[in-house]
């Protein structure tokens, strides 16, 4: 867009970026999960072909 000087916001965009990285992710990041990632084996559905009437 040529008629906006990118200037102001520019820093605009660097210091959201900054506060993002520096102040709200450690914190976000500190949480913990209330479960527990488990080695859960996948399980196989056993699956029969259909029966056509007309077979």
């Amino acid at each position: 867009m040529p008629q906006l000087n990118p200037n102001p916001w520019f820093y605009i965009m660097l210091a959201t970026w900054l506060t993002l990285l520096l102040a709200i992710q450690p914190k976000l990041l500190s949480f913990t999960t209330t479960n527990q990632p488990s080695n859960k084996l996948p399980t196989t559905i056993k699956t029969t072909p259909w029966a056509w009437p007309w077979t």
